[in-house]
């Protein structure tokens, strides 16, 4: 229960900073548990398995979600961008 807790904190934190440093991707606290919950997955993979740097504990999971949910925001702003 704890670890679900845990992830859902870091998931939040993540996706709000990374809204932050993205200007205006915010749309609220599920969103950004969402967004930082995948982007947890996909900073991970890259910084960690494809650029073999090694962070743990909770600021590297806040780094990896940071980044990220940095790739998503700007990944799902070209897909959604108006023509």
């Amino acid at each position: 229960m704890w670890e679900i807790i845990v992830t859902l904190v870091i998931g939040a934190i993540c996706g709000w900073l990374g809204s932050k440093i993205f200007k205006g991707a915010s749309s609220g606290l599920l969103w950004n548990i969402i967004i930082g919950i995948i982007g947890g997955w996909l900073g991970g993979w890259l910084l960690g398995v494809k650029l073999h740097l090694g962070l743990s504990g909770y600021v590297g999971a806040i780094v990896y979600g940071v980044v990220g949910a940095i790739i998503l925001l700007w990944l799902w702003s070209l897909i959604t961008k108006k023509k």
